[in-house]
């Protein structure tokens, strides 16, 4: 047992690498990408600890190149699902009981080894299976991963030292954040490996145990930080990482009796099913399942005419076309006024056009390729439509389509006439933004369509240089994204600088990188204890008449 209340290392933003040319990351990235696309992966089941490899496997592709065979996953059976539910439930009470710094240890730990000498294997790892740029893998599964292991440490020891604000004399009331009574069910994405190991980890580090179900395309990152977790002293059951059929692994789960929660990041559709199946099955359970889930977003960038032509440029690339606009917060809606509109046409297509696409080990490439052919064909389909819209929309650059060698779209720019054209409203997830040109003066209209025309709430940008014009919109949008940014683009969120997530359909915004998403993986028990407890049952009034 401890002895002292201990302070954890002060947690500090993990510094962002260049990958600049001849830099000494440069030159190890490279040799680890070589390496890892000469060396094929059996992706095991890992529960209790232990590889299970199946008889029945999938291949791991690289979206960017169908001819690379990254490896092979071994695929769940109903048994071994409900072996990776046992194996949580038996290590919980050992796990939940340990004291929190030793729990916390584990990940202070893991953070070091990922920082050093896996920080390449990690990112090689991201940028194969999941056709991340090698910036894109430095700010995801090296840095924003490193973040979320050492702050998550911080904002529980801040949630152990909430205490009751008062102990009348002789009494002594103090309040215990206890993990939950069950396991977590952690359902991953393919397009952040810091997220997907998040998702486990934030509730394990509050003495939770978890079956996690990372994304099949993410499971070369997600089986190595796995790995780091387990060389980083975590014990067998905490985590327990199965792969398979979706459909039929969340049956078994959300069939358990002991199902204390879920963790998920993904579609808006499947959490909603999550939903519903739980909400038929509360009669069975032990208690009430914790549900958070960060889920799809239409995001919008509102520009003012007072905007800066050339931030907003810059913020419009960025946002809807970095990492192929694979990402929940990805700028995917722009409403600009027609004066500014003159300004920057130009420009933005121009540097649309002039961007790299290719295979993302070649460095100078901005963008690589969508995750697969599913993805291809959703995004295909959408430009397809804006090609055939007529007066509804027009295709302004980009929309050519190649999946010979991988699922590359080029970036595309949409101008919508109509604001309430399909590809201002539908969550697309790829390189395609859509803006809709409005007239200065229904500057107020056109801010009631942003606020409105879509069922998301996850980001959005606003810009402009007049100081009134940003109160008011900030004001006008303030139920239109849980993560807002003033002259910035939408995307970016820092763990420890702004806590991520949003409302309406984009989810239930329970902040990923700060307290209030931890606060979600306790159950607060209030004890009281007097010292002098009272021997007789009488109050004074019953004295007398």
């Amino acid at each position: 047992m401890s002895n002292a209340v201990f302070s954890p290392p002060l947690p500090l933003n993990e510094p962002i690498l260049t990958y600049a040319p001849g830099s000494s990351e440069k030159l190890a990235l490279k040799a680890e990408l070589a390496r890892q696309r000469k060396s094929p992966q059996e992706i095991s089941l890992l529960i209790d600890g232990q590889s299970l490899r199946t008889r029945q496997t999938k291949a791991i592709a690289c979206p960017h190149n169908h001819q690379l065979q990254l490896g092979q996953s071994s695929l769940a059976e109903p048994g071994d699902v409900d072996r990776a539910i046992d194996a949580a439930l038996k290590a919980r009470r050992s796990w939940g009981e340990l004291p929190w710094e030793e729990r916390a240890g584990v990940f202070l730990r893991a953070a070091d080894l990922l920082a050093g000498k896996y920080r390449q294997a990690m990112n090689a790892a991201t940028m194969l299976g999941q056709g991340k740029t090698c910036y894109q893998a430095e700010i995801d599964s090296a840095c924003e991963l490193i973040d979320f292991l050492r702050f998550n440490v911080t904002f529980a020891r801040k949630i152990y030292e909430e205490q009751p604000m008062y102990s009348p004399r002789g009494t002594w009331n103090r309040s215990e954040a206890r993990p939950l009574e069950g396991f977590v069910y952690a359902i991953a994405p393919f397009n952040f490996t810091a997220i997907s190991l998040n998702l486990a980890c934030a509730p394990a580090l509050m003495g939770c145990t978890v079956l996690w179900k990372p994304a099949h395309s993410a499971l070369l990152s997600s089986a190595l930080g796995l790995d780091i977790l387990m060389e980083a002293g975590l014990p067998p059951g905490v985590i327990n990482l199965i792969g398979g059929d979706p459909q039929m692994i969340s049956a078994r789960v959300l069939g358990h009796r002991e199902l204390a929660g879920i963790h998920f990041t993904g579609s808006t559709g499947v959490f909603q099913e999550l939903w519903k199946t739980i909400g038929r099955n509360l009669p069975h359970y032990a208690a009430y399942p914790r549900l958070v889930g960060e889920t799809g977003g239409k995001d919008f960038v509102f520009a003012h005419p007072s905007a800066e032509p050339h931030a907003l440029v810059t913020a419009l690339i960025r946002g809807a076309f970095e990492y192929q606009g694979q990402k929940c917060s990805a700028a995917s809606r722009a409403y600009i006024p027609a004066s500014l509109w003159k300004k920057i046409q130009t420009p933005l297509l121009e540097l649309c056009q002039s961007l790299r696409v290719g295979d993302p080990e070649d460095f100078r490439n901005f963008m690589g390729a969508v995750i697969d052919e599913r993805a291809f064909t959703k995004i295909s389909g959408y430009i397809e439509g804006a090609h055939a819209a007529g007066s509804a929309a027009k295709v302004l650059c980009g929309g050519e389509t190649d999946k010979r060698q991988g699922y590359f779209i080029r970036p595309t720019i949409i101008e919508a006439r109509d604001p309430h054209y399909t590809t201002m409203v539908e969550e697309i997830f790829g390189p395609v933004l859509t803006i809709h040109v409005y007239a200065d003066q229904d500057l107020d209209a056109a801010v009631k369509l942003c606020a409105t025309t879509s069922p998301y709430a996850l980001t959005g940008g606003i810009f402009a240089q007049d100081r009134l014009a940003i109160h008011q919109l900030s004001r006008a949008l303030v139920d239109a994204a849980g993560n807002f940014y003033i002259n910035d683009k939408p995307t970016g969120a820092v763990v420890g600088q702004q806590p991520f997530g949003g409302a309406r359909a984009s989810g239930t915004n329970d902040k990923a990188g700060s307290p209030q998403n931890l606060w979600r993986w306790v159950s607060s028990r209030s004890i009281k204890e007097n010292f002098v407890p009272p021997s007789d049952y009488r109050y004074p009034h019953l004295d007398e008449a």
